[in-house]
């Protein structure tokens, strides 16, 4: 189903064309799974996804779990499925899948949640899968199908179709993507559209929406719609949901996870000696694994894991020194990094009204400060090397309105502990969409508590999150980048939405009537008020990650820890508390506090910079299925922090 190569430039797929190989339906029975695993093609009907129950949430870490995405290359197509748990159970094993004949891989709700590794589908690729169907997909894991050449499809119908062998039409898998989508899937993926691209054989068609009262999202993509390539024009006069558009990247970043992956794309399809384009707004981080030795087990070490991931960074230097491109590592003498990457680059990088993309599905940290910023698959942060712009279907806008005041101890994380329960949510209504959030309990939050919402627009299954710039944006900018305050105001004028600008849907919070909550294992939707759970006897308690390792949060872990010293308490027998800096800039901000005093005193460990146990690199991991963790990371989804159970929770409740 690949173009076939043309003398004058890529052609586009057949209008025809034939799916051959098995369906792997992803059933929640792991039986069922291992019968078809084992050669047997179940029945099916066409009546939808109900003739057996099909698994829903699958997540990116139970396609390609976080040891499998230490390879970049066809390696992968021995792992796709590893880590899918039906029940209690993980029946896919290693070279399963590619061995079994799959084609197509059919699925139910919220095909792809959670990380952005486009290893993922990749992993799918390289085993054979060709099509993906299921009840609705998550965008990042869509666009990345459709970059790499796999075809998504929602509906059930085409099932019976391909095992009839039917002669399919590509309209079945573009209907209602907007014309660029459409050439990218008829393309045969993203690279190939943008090589008839640059060769002038096909271009996005201009954007002819009339002025209209548009959303704060809105605003900031039609002032980046690249209108004319070669001449570097760009800004249209006004947008709207469905349009589809490049947009120039002011940022473009990734990490030492999908760096290496992304260069040798760039290098195999580009040439050796090809250059970044402007390789000043690019910048790369080794934050990621940096702690991976003290968590990975003696199994994987065995199988020479460790040293495939060392083989990660040592990629990405050597690819950042050959481009000239600024990366931000390990600190010499210390163990871990600079800080992660979405929270150095909101810290130092982001500013109002800029797009920011990243290779990480938390980019949308930086929305705290009112910039565009989201996250992409390998294929666009490669191609973005080469255009310096990137592909996007302009998203609508939910709002989130958050009215009142949060009461003491309520914080952030708590707000989208409930804010990912509601149906609305949880049923993927808002899968790609813009999440705005808004009202007086939101004015009231400082940055790094914005930063928490925005972050975890990504659990969501959200485009990105983004909150409107305002007083203390400029405050931020003035005390935190040193700019001069005319300059921040400067920045900030003019970026929000126009009054009766249209949105999909507003979600009302009242925020003072939030209590402190907390996520079920499995999944960050499976939220319950804290005193709804009564006592739940744990191991490990973490506190840090991107989206709860900053100042504010380190200022909570301090308080509450302060307060039970007074009480005599400590870290209680058996349970290991740790607390890890999203960044040197926060460790120094706890030294000059002495918050890292009081987290010593009352027995907590304390882990420089990295992102750590949240992939499953680095301390405060769960080493046994029985293990119980409380944690103030983004996700619980299964395996992603080890193979315990983990309850999500503020700062305040870990």
């Amino acid at each position: 189903m690949r173009a076939a190569p043309a003398e004058d430039g890529p052609a586009r797929l057949p209008r025809g064309l034939k799916v051959e190989g098995r369906v792997l339906f992803l059933a929640r029975d792991p039986e069922l799974v291992r019968r078809q695993l084992q050669g047997e093609d179940l029945s099916w009907t066409a009546e939808g996804p109900g003739a057996f129950p099909l698994r829903d949430d699958i997540s990116t870490d139970e396609i390609t779990p976080a040891t499998i995405c230490y390879y970049y290359d066809e390696t992968l197509g021995d792992f796709p499925y590893t880590g899918l748990r039906c029940g209690d159970q993980s029946p896919v094993g290693r070279g399963q899948v590619r061995a079994g004949g799959f084609a197509v891989s059919v699925s139910g709700k919220r095909r792809g949640k959670g990380s952005s590794r486009e290893q993922a589908p990749y992993a799918e690729w390289c085993a054979g899968v060709r099509v993906v169907i299921a009840e609705n997909i998550e965008r990042i894991y869509a666009e990345n199908c459709r970059n790499l050449g796999i075809l998504t499809s929602t509906d059930f119908r085409l099932i019976d179709r391909i095992r009839r062998g039917e002669t399919l039409s590509l309209d079945d898998f573009t209907q209602g993507l907007d014309p660029v989508s459409r050439d990218v899937v008829e393309f045969g993926g993203l690279y190939n559209y943008n090589r008839a691209r640059l060769q002038g054989l096909v271009e996005p068609p201009p954007v002819r929406t009339p002025r209209r009262a548009m959303t704060l999202a809105e605003r900031i993509i039609a002032r980046r719609v690249v209108t004319d390539l070669a001449a570097g024009r760009v800004g249209v006069e006004a947008v709207r949901p469905g349009d589809g558009v490049f947009v120039r990247a002011d940022l473009r970043f990734s990490h030492e996870y999908v760096t290496p992956m992304a260069s040798i794309f760039f290098e195999r399809l580009c040439g050796e000696d090809a250059r970044v384009n402007d390789p000043a707004s690019v910048l790369f981080f080794r934050d990621h694994l940096t702690f991976l030795d003290e968590a990975m087990s003696e199994e994987n070490r065995a199988r020479g894991l460790l040293e495939v991931a060392s083989g990660l960074a040592r990629r990405q230097e050597a690819f950042a020194r050959r481009q000239g491109v600024r990366l931000h590592g390990e600190v010499p003498g210390l163990k871990g990094s600079e800080g992660i990457c979405h929270s150095i680059v909101c810290e130092r990088y982001a500013r109002p009204g800029a797009v920011v993309i990243g290779s990480d599905s938390h980019t949308p940290h930086s929305g705290a400060v009112g910039s565009l910023a989201f996250g992409v698959g390998t294929t666009a942060l490669f191609n973005s090397w080469i255009t310096r712009d990137v592909r996007i279907t302009v998203p609508s806008t939910v709002r989130v309105d958050l009215r009142g005041r949060l009461r003491a101890g309520v914080t952030a994380k708590d707000v989208m502990l409930e804010l990912l329960r509601r149906p609305y949510v949880k049923e993927g209504r808002a899968i790609g969409a813009v999440v705005e959030y808004a009202g007086e309990a939101v004015a009231g939050l400082s940055i790094d508590d914005r930063a928490t919402l925005t972050n975890m627009a990504a659990e969501v299954g959200a485009f990105t999150g983004i909150v409107a710039p305002d007083a203390r944006t400029v405050d931020f900018l003035v005390s935190a980048r040193g700019m001069g305050r005319g300059e921040a105001e400067a920045l900030c004028r003019g970026l929000r939405g126009d009054p009766g600008a249209e949105v999909a849907h507003e979600v009302v919070i009242d925020a003072s009537r939030l209590g402190p909550m907390v996520a079920l294992p499995g999944d960050p939707g499976n939220g319950v008020p804290l005193e709804e759970l009564g006592e739940v006897p744990i191991e490990i308690a973490y506190g840090g990650s991107c989206t709860a390792g900053k100042t504010a949060d380190m200022d909570l872990y301090a308080a509450v820890l302060r307060e039970g010293l007074a009480r005599g308490l400590r870290v209680a027998p058996g349970v290991s508390f740790w607390i890890q800096y999203g960044s040197q800039a926060v460790k120094r901000y706890c030294e000059a506090r002495g918050h890292v005093e009081v987290f010593q005193q009352a027995g907590a460990r304390v882990i420089e910079p990295s992102c750590g146990a949240c992939i499953n690199a680095g301390p405060g991991v769960s080493t046994r299925p029985d293990q119980v963790t409380v944690s103030a990371i983004n996700r619980n989804f299964p395996g992603r922090s080890g193979p315990g159970r983990m309850y999500l929770a503020s700062p305040c409740t870990v």
